[in-house]
């Protein structure tokens, strides 16, 4: 996935510029979550859990991109990927989804940035949905990353301070 545009240096005030930034966040923080199915080693994908309890990385990441689902129909939004089934979905799989559901929630957001607003079913405005989108995709790259080293299959170092790169993915 290309990186969107950055935000112009102009005269006007940053605050003209919010709207890109916003959107920006919202794609990024979806490459990064790429960047973390592509390191993450392919035996973690489906690990069983040590106690049988809770969700596998797989589970985790079809969730990821269900919730967004959710949100798009909550929306009423045009574009609706299909959801993941978190016992067979592959990487490769959940990595086309997650960009699918990216492109959908960026249409949607922007039409709510061009208009008033508002997300349908959402309070209070756009940018908290935006902010909850990446916080939900957060907690749950942190459940990733943990329950990797729990089951013996660690992101690699890189992998793990790559996350944080904003300004390069």
């Amino acid at each position: 996935m290309p990186k969107a545009p950055r935000a112009k240096s102009s005269d006007e005030p940053y605050s003209a510029q919010l709207p890109l930034a916003l959107l920006n966040a919202l794609d990024t923080n979806n490459r990064i979550n790429l960047y973390l199915i592509e390191n993450l080693p392919p035996a973690g994908w489906n690990a069983k859990l040590p106690d049988g309890k809770g969700r596998t990385i797989a589970a985790i990441v079809a969730h990821m991109h269900n919730v967004r689902v959710m949100w798009l129909k909550a929306a009423t939004a045009q574009d609706i990927p299909e959801q993941l089934d978190r016992a067979t979905v592959a990487p490769a799989q959940a990595t086309r989804a997650l960009e699918s559901s990216r492109a959908a929630l960026h249409k949607l957001c922007r039409e709510a940035l061009e208009t008033d607003g508002r997300i349908k079913g959402f309070r209070p405005y756009v940018a908290g949905f935006i902010g909850y989108l990446i916080a939900h995709d957060a907690h749950h790259r942190g459940q990733i990353a943990m329950l990797a080293r729990q089951l013996g299959h660690p992101l690699p170092q890189k992998a793990m301070f790559g996350m944080w790169e904003w300004g390069q993915r």
